[in-house]
């Protein structure tokens, strides 16, 4: 008599073929949405506050991770010049941002040469420089966005540019992906997904520029196209760095996403992307 086949057990209906455990996903990234839209419909400055809670999140984060590799990062003088740099490029523009930047770095590779170590004091202020231009650096974009005076337009809809990539890319990889596009990467992601990610960013991107800043549709679908590459980019970034630091997550801040830098990773890389093209195609109204 023949052995019963065993079937296999069945996958827990919270999980996905993308690894997440989609429920919890789905409310968390809801529920910042919410705040975003909120901070950025009542008052411009609440936003600038939240960007500064993400950003100091993620450098504790990184800073976390680091350290597994034996690195060390100041993280006193980063999240004061991370506060500076923000403050700087809402307030003063992009040449205070430059400034604060080179202040923050300066004062973070002085403040760990003077607390000694030698080899190791240059090898953790080389890091802490990494870490000014990764994340408070890029972030100063989202800022110069948000200082126009359409400004809370100018970053609802970067957001919801790199919103629209992921979510695409996720629903359609999960759906249909077969072709890996950086298998040493990140495994997940396929060619199938960032087809997704352009079609949604791209419909994205068109009716922002139409019904928001009464621009061309076309301008639109050329930026929705572009920060789906930044996006990427800065998503692969991050996935190589947690793999070097034989991560998974870079922390377990936000439930169903990992940490604060594993959500805001693709929004770091499209900041200076979208603010420059906007800048340069779109008015401030």
């Amino acid at each position: 008599m023949s052995s019963p086949v065993t079937a296999d057990p069945p996958r827990p209906a919270t999980s996905s073929r993308a690894g997440r455990d989609l429920p919890v996903a789905v409310a968390v990234g809801l529920g910042l949405l919410a705040v975003v839209g909120a901070s950025l419909w009542f008052r411009k400055e609440a936003f600038a506050v939240f960007a500064v809670v993400a950003c100091t999140a993620a450098l504790w984060e990184l800073g976390q991770a680091l350290t597994r590799r034996g690195i060390h990062i100041p993280l006193l003088p980063l999240v004061v010049g991370m506060v500076g740099m923000l403050v700087s490029a809402y307030t003063s523009g992009p040449e205070a941002l430059l400034v604060a930047f080179l202040l923050t770095v300066g004062g973070s590779v002085v403040w760990r040469v003077l607390d000694g170590g030698g080899a190791q004091a240059l090898r953790d202020a080389a890091a802490a420089t990494f870490a000014a231009a990764y994340i408070p650096f890029m972030a100063g974009f989202v800022l110069l966005m948000l200082a126009a005076p359409d400004g809370a337009q100018r970053v609802g809809l970067f957001i919801l540019l790199v919103v629209a990539s992921d979510t695409g890319g996720y629903a359609m990889g999960v759906l249909a992906g077969r072709h890996p596009l950086a298998p040493s990467v990140s495994p997940k992601k396929t060619w199938e997904g960032l087809g997704g990610s352009l079609l949604l960013a791209c419909a994205v991107g068109a009716a922002g520029m139409v019904w928001v800043f009464d621009a061309p549709p076309l301008v639109g679908v050329a930026l929705g196209a572009a920060s789906v590459l930044t996006a990427t980019l800065g998503d692969l970034a991050e996935s190589m760095l947690k793999r070097d630091l034989s991560l998974k997550d870079m922390g377990t801040l936000l439930p169903g996403h990992g940490g604060v830098l594993d959500r805001i990773d693709a929004m770091l890389l499209t900041a200076p992307l979208v603010h420059l093209v906007l800048l340069a195609l779109v008015p401030a109204a």
